[in-house]
């Protein structure tokens, strides 16, 4: 029997780890792939899996009860929509020089509130010497992670640090949060970069 102390758990933000692989690394994730990888290499006791559905996507969920059957826990939700706030703008007619409100539509908004189903299963999994791979660049696991830390676990944060160049800017998937919190001295936290996982971990397409 496999002592609690020695546990090995992953914990993977399927939204932001899938956007951080195809929108800045350029693949998709085989997610079976996934779970075999952490089952068979990084030897996890228990795989944890956290995503958003469409309502009526049968292929995805069809994908998600295939995980389930080979042993990966899934916690799925219902994605929905909310639209953002328009801005308005105040603009000066150039001819007649009157003043007139022009609205900028903000588009929407897609989420499933899987964060705190992530943090719930993490914390009552944490115990001294328990090892966690959290898969996602999501500043808001800030906490979680200090609070795994103070409890006596190693946490490893997988994602990317790959700078986002635009125009006078650069941004990263990985939050300022994170980063800041796997360069601390003495805190049993580190990156890990998904993008060294490509080959064992993509889907074929």
């Amino acid at each position: 029997m496999i002592k609690s102390e020695n546990m090995k758990y992953a914990f993977i933000d399927v939204q932001n780890t899938a956007t951080t692989t195809q929108k800045l690394l350029g693949f998709v994730v085989d997610w079976q792939k996934l779970f075999l990888f952490l089952k068979n290499d990084w030897r996890c006791d228990k795989v944890f899996f956290y995503s958003g559905v469409d309502v009526g996507d049968e292929e995805t969920e069809k994908e998600y009860e295939n995980l389930e059957k080979i042993g990966c826990i899934v916690r799925s939700k219902p994605i929905f929509s909310y639209k953002n706030k328009d801005k308005e703008i105040r603009l000066e007619c150039p001819s007649c020089h009157n003043n007139f409100t022009h609205r900028i539509g903000a588009g929407y908004n897609r989420k499933s509130n899987c964060d705190v189903d992530l943090t719930v299963d993490a914390m009552e999994c944490a115990t001294a010497g328990a090892e966690f791979y959290i898969f996602t660049g999501d500043g808001d696991f800030e906490y979680l992670v200090r609070k795994i830390t103070e409890k006596g676990g190693m946490t490893h944060i997988v994602s990317s640090a790959k700078k986002i160049q635009g125009a006078g800017y650069s941004t990263s998937r990985l939050s300022t949060k994170l980063r800041r919190l796997t360069q601390e001295k003495g805190k049993p936290v580190d990156f890990l970069n998904i993008d060294n996982l490509k080959m064992k971990i993509k889907k074929d397409i």
